[in-house]
């Protein structure tokens, strides 16, 4: 009669590793959405840009305006002009807007094209003109807009004081008066060098 044989304690592996593996990742971070919020100012902008606007309650991106996320709003584009000698550059904000952030960005855009907007000849003559009557339009729209409900909306893009108050606007009547000089010196005293 044969005995079994005995059997061996199992040796333990000395490559086993005790306690957590050193050498396993973590868990991803969680993934960004694809599409910017709401309520992120337009890039680029010099008193926007540093501060996030917008209603941390917004659920899709046709909700509200697109700086406080509030309602009523209109679709509008605002436009900036810059003429610089030869060359010029344009600037454009649009979106849905409530009536307290279209007037700003309106007093804004129409603020930088007073006074930026005559340095060159294509913006004297066709381009500053064209800029500042599209935003008188656009401010149509945003003025005839009921003021946002308040206690739904983020913060709003500050307004700052109205354009007739700020000094720089006024440079846009240079152009004005220059051209105005230009006609009545013709009127007046003629032409010289037809005599």
């Amino acid at each position: 009669m044969t005995t079994p044989p005995q059997q061996q304690p199992m040796q333990q592996n000395p490559y086993a590793q005790q306690g957590p593996n050193p050498y396993a990742q973590a868990a991803p971070p969680p993934q960004q959405p694809a599409h910017p919020q709401q309520g992120v100012p337009a890039q680029g902008h010099p008193q926007w840009g540093h501060q996030q606007w917008g209603h941390p309650n917004q659920q899709a991106a046709h909700a509200g305006c697109r700086f406080c996320g509030g309602a009523p709003v209109a679709n509008v584009t605002f436009r900036a002009h810059q003429g610089l000698l030869i060359l010029m550059r344009f600037q454009k904000f649009d979106g849905l807007m409530c009536a307290a952030c279209g007037e700003a960005v309106y007093r804004e855009t129409t603020g930088k094209t007073l006074w930026q907007g005559w340095w060159s000849p294509f913006s004297l003559v066709f381009f500053t003109p064209f800029t500042l009557l599209w935003n008188l339009f656009a401010r149509r729209k945003v003025k005839a807009l009921q003021p946002p409900v308040p206690g739904q909306h983020g913060p709003q893009v500050p307004a700052g004081v109205p354009l007739h108050r700020r000094p720089l606007s006024y440079v846009g009547l240079l152009p004005v008066l220059w051209i105005a000089f230009v006609i009545i010196s013709g009127v007046f005293f003629g032409d010289p060098l037809a005599e």
